[in-house]
């Protein structure tokens, strides 16, 4: 009998980018400046903290890295539970930091729901890209009340794609028969191992139709200047052209735009780390003790070859 054991419980980590910013700029300033220039550097940093008090405005910044499934989503539905129950709506302000080149339809659409849950509330939320929002990414990253993309960032891929390979000749070539029985006529429209119908790659094509016309509805719902039509041709942009389309409002990294933010807003990055079981602990530790034997064992090996190769050019040459 195998026994599932529960997931533990994510851990949440809430870090002050001011403050580790700053930390750098002091030992920075520590080994660089004058010090007079160091007394007009802290008062610049008392200047500044006085300004984030003042404004009262807190930024808090999420990171989605998306796979196929978009898994992370479980963990950003926590954090962003947790903005919701404690932050401010209207003044405080959300930064999700976006990666992924899109995936599966149910798992980019709870995604996109997750951050629509925070514009609902009243939440501005922008959206940083730095390397790739594409497909289900861009999905997600219309949602935003302002996309930001670096230059060379992939954009756009609005569309609707499946591949489905079929083995059916292949078990008739080896006499395999293929049974599949359903209830429902479109139960199954197109099957890997059985024969499939015209009839069925016609509701299986009008099924991925329809799920495009969704997708452009959705962007259009939340990017309504955004000539929708256009751009939804499965085609992808980099950062110039994007902005050009209106695909996005803004070329800059996030360093770039979160820098801009230090002086007067205080930023916290909120991060969800899962605490690893005890086999994935054991799988790390033997991990780490074959990085320690690998390199130890070839060096050996690499000595008895070198070792080898010099008595074999001995016999070739008594001289040497």
């Amino acid at each position: 009998m195998l026994f599932h054991l529960p997931k533990l419980p994510a851990e949440i980590r809430i870090s002050h980018l001011n403050a580790r910013v700053n930390e750098q700029r002091k030992k920075i300033a520590q080994t660089t400046c004058s010090k007079f220039e160091l007394l007009q550097f802290s008062q610049q940093l008392s200047k500044e903290s006085r300004v984030r008090r003042k404004n009262n405005q807190k930024v808090y910044v999420l990171d989605f890295k998306g796979d196929m499934q978009a898994s992370a989503v479980e963990n950003i539905r926590e954090e962003i539970t947790l903005i919701l129950a404690t932050a401010k709506a209207g003044r405080d302000r959300v930064i999700l930091r976006l990666e992924s080149p899109g995936g599966m339809v149910h798992g980019y659409g709870l995604a996109a729901a997750q951050l629509v849950r925070l514009r609902d509330a009243g939440f501005q939320l922008t959206i940083c890209v730095d390397k790739v929002a594409a497909s289900g990414g861009y999905m997600m990253a219309c949602i935003g009340s302002e996309i930001v993309a670096a230059p060379f960032a992939i954009i756009g891929s609005i569309g609707v794609v499946a591949q489905v390979p079929n083995f059916n000749r292949l078990l008739k070539e080896h006499h395999v028969d293929f049974e599949l029985y359903t209830a429902g006529q479109f139960k199954r429209t197109v099957t890997m191992f059985g024969e499939n119908t015209e009839e069925g790659k016609q509701k299986f094509e009008e099924e991925l139709q329809q799920t495009h016309v969704l997708f452009k509805h959705f962007i259009e719902k939340y990017r309504p200047k955004l000539n929708v039509e256009k751009v939804a041709t499965g085609e992808h942009w980099y950062g110039q052209d994007a902005f050009d389309l209106n695909l996005i409002d803004k070329l800059q990294t996030s360093d770039e735009y979160l820098l801009g933010l230090l002086t007067q807003h205080d930023v916290y990055v909120i991060q969800t780390r899962r605490k690893p079981t005890l086999g994935e602990k054991l799988g790390l530790q033997a991990a780490q003790l074959a990085d320690g034997l690998v390199p130890s064992v070839m060096n050996k090996v690499f000595e008895s070859l070198a070792k080898a190769n010099q008595s074999l050019v001995q016999l070739r040459d008594p001289k040497l």
